[in-house]
């Protein structure tokens, strides 16, 4: 039911390991948040995430042999390019590089750049196997006791339950350091203010682990190509088959009825949706009051995706590079937090930190020989304002979104001859994902690990509906384009049917 990324890779493993699969997905290209169209003549727009960071943590790309099946990553390096608009500075996959360059230009920074590596670098590694492995009750005390760094245990556990924005400052004095990692930080969801928020910065040194990829020829590279490895290994896959509601048969799952009437049986039903959308399709009798608790937020982010006529021009920023990563555009702290400030009290940003994305610098696929592809996410814009809707101030989000970039490439919108608005109302209705949150649900410590999406669920099956399975950004770990969910949910699938596991 889905075919977002984490269904696929389920839908993948399983047919790889012989069961008869077939995939169901509402709209007419698979792939979820994680596709891409030609939108406007020669240009390919993606519809949801495009930088490939977590999914290089896992084995999902070898084991399930997808460059045979035409996924072809390039790696970005550049990682990042980060600025307040005057002082540009670049995190490449080499640390040292990175350390050395900000030396250079910010005295002492990558010094601390260095210590800040050194004593989270083994914490890291401890969350990325975590990611894939099913979750379990006492996953903080394991984070800690496998990092075997030098720092102590009670020191390292003090700042783990900290907000990330505090042990950002206790490593880095300068703020056009500091903000542009508070800022990446801030892409999980939660402010810089929240307690036991500050893994999300404490992962960074996964980016010099696995590196930051583009799939050739847009993020639906990845989609494509686990469609493709479904299909080889003997699955079905049916677009434009929306799934009205999951078929129980003596309290099991025992198939789905589509939009139009059609019912397929199956001895199993792997639901890669939200985990509202999941519980809808469902009798209300089957679904636990901790599945309606579930806390889905008041939006999130906003995009804005652009066609240009011409290559992006920074201001103080060093050619072809700043065009390459992800641009962490944040004036200053300061920036961020009011921006979270309108967002509370139900207005759309004014001023948003911005992250810029314009991969046709490494892909030519993407766009026209002297055009760009240029994707714009802003945060945070709530999916209920406190005034008007969305149909009547999306054209003031949009400039907003503009102006603030304005601040870093001038000119960028004369350069404009196609777009996509993505509001949260635009990623719930054409995506799926309830009140525009792209994680699914919020990303706090309460809806991690074992709580994700809740306790009685974390294992990937529905209590008290045996046969019925769960995976997707809803289920742990969470959001972003990784693959673990999946992977962790074929695992669990596959034993079950087949009473041995796969390889």
């Amino acid at each position: 039911m889905g075919a977002g990324h984490n269904a696929l890779v389920t839908a993948a493993y399983a047919a790889k390991a012989g069961l008869k699969v077939g995939v169901f997905e509402k709209r007419h290209v698979v792939g979820g948040a994680v596709s891409t169209e030609e939108l406007v003549p020669g240009y390919q727009f993606d519809y949801g995430g495009s930088a490939h960071i977590l999914i290089r943590m896992t084995p999902v790309v070898q084991e399930l042999e997808l460059s045979r099946y035409g996924l072809h990553y390039t790696d970005l390096d550049p990682m990042f390019h980060a600025s307040n608009g005057e002082d540009p500075w670049f995190v490449y996959r080499d640390a040292e590089r990175t350390i050395h360059e900000l030396n250079e230009k910010f005295p002492g920074q990558g010094d601390a750049y260095r210590r800040f590596l050194a004593d989270w670098t083994p914490f890291a590694d401890a969350v990325a196997d975590l990611f894939n492995t099913a979750p379990g009750p006492l996953d903080m005390g394991k984070m800690i006791l496998r990092s075997k760094g030098e720092m102590s245990m009670q020191d390292q556990l003090s700042r783990i339950l900290r907000p990330y924005g505090d042990v950002a400052k206790e490593y880095f004095s300068d703020e056009r350091v500091r903000a542009p990692l508070t800022w990446m930080a801030a892409q999980s969801g939660p402010p810089p203010t929240d307690p036991l928020s500050a893994p999300f910065l404490l992962w960074h040194p996964l980016y010099h682990r696995g590196g930051v990829a583009r799939p050739k020829g847009g993020s639906g590279g990845l989609t494509k190509a686990l469609a493709r490895a479904t299909e080889a290994y003997g699955g079905e896959i049916f677009v434009n088959a929306g799934v009205r509601r999951i078929l129980l048969e003596n309290g099991r799952a025992a198939g789905i009825e589509l939009e139009d009437g059609q019912r397929y049986t199956a001895r199993a039903v792997v639901s890669g949706a939200h985990i509202l959308t999941t519980a809808a399709a469902l009798p209300p009798e089957v679904v636990p009051e901790a599945a309606k608790r579930v806390r889905v937020g008041n939006g999130f982010g906003m995009v804005l995706r652009l066609a240009l006529k011409g290559k992006v021009k920074y201001r103080n920023h060093t050619e072809p590079d700043s065009r390459i990563g992800l641009g962490l555009l944040i004036k200053n702290e300061q920036q961020l937090m009011k921006g979270y400030g309108e967002f509370l009290a139900g207005e759309p940003t004014k001023d948003p930190p911005i992250i810029a994305m314009s991969f046709s610098a490494i892909d030519d696929s993407l766009a026209p020989p002297d055009g760009e592809v240029l994707w714009l996410w802003a945060q945070y814009y709530p999916y209920e304002l406190s005034s008007g809707d969305w149909k009547t101030r999306t054209e003031e989000a949009r400039e907003n979104i503009l102006n603030a970039f304005e601040h870093y490439a001038p000119g960028t919108r004369d350069q404009i001859v196609g777009e996509l608005v993505q509001t949260p109302l635009w990623l719930e209705q054409n995506l799926g994902l309830h009140r525009g949150n792209v994680m699914h649900l919020e990303m706090s410590f309460d809806q991690m690990f074992s709580f994700r999406p809740f306790m009685a669920a974390s294992q990937y099956k529905w209590p008290g509906v045996p046969g019925l399975y769960i995976t997707g950004a809803s289920t742990h770990p969470g959001g972003g384009i990784m693959g673990a969910s999946g992977r962790s949910a074929a695992t669990v699938l596959v034993k079950d049917l087949t009473r041995r596991g796969w390889k």
